[in-house]
């Protein structure tokens, strides 16, 4: 499964024709947290033309699976975040909690943000933002 991060999301939302062309090409299930849901409804809230783009966050969730947080992602979470804050390294709480629920389910994270991904160990990620 893939499971599409808060950025990819928003480029879905706006119609980017590189993200569409590669949703198109990827067998299987295709999904997104729902912590992004959370910062998808955020996003729109603050919209000029709220109606509108909570219509098509909407619109964009019925065509998505939306994986939720379970008891082996917060687990997953909190050893991730002790070690990365033993190596000096912190990541925000919600991009975590994303990488959690992505390892926990053996998926990729599609993201057009990899590098700062790529401090979380075993985590699969791929950029449809960038190529």
């Amino acid at each position: 499964m893939r499971i599409l991060d808060t950025d990819t999301d928003i480029e879905v939302l706006r119609g980017n024709p590189a993200v569409q062309r590669k949703q198109d090409e990827v067998s299987g299930r295709i999904g997104t947290t729902i912590i992004s849901v959370a910062e998808l409804y955020y996003g729109a809230e603050k919209s000029r033309v709220r109606d509108i783009e909570i219509g098509r966050v909407e619109r964009f969730l019925e065509s998505v699976d939306i994986v939720g947080l379970d008891v082996d992602a917060a687990r997953i979470f909190g050893e991730t975040k002790a070690l990365l804050e033993r190596d000096g390294q912190r990541l925000p709480d919600a991009d975590l909690l994303i990488a959690a629920i992505c390892l926990s389910r053996s998926a990729t994270l599609v993201t057009g943000n990899t590098g700062h991904f790529a401090r979380i160990a075993g985590l699969a990620v791929e950029d449809w933002i960038r190529g």
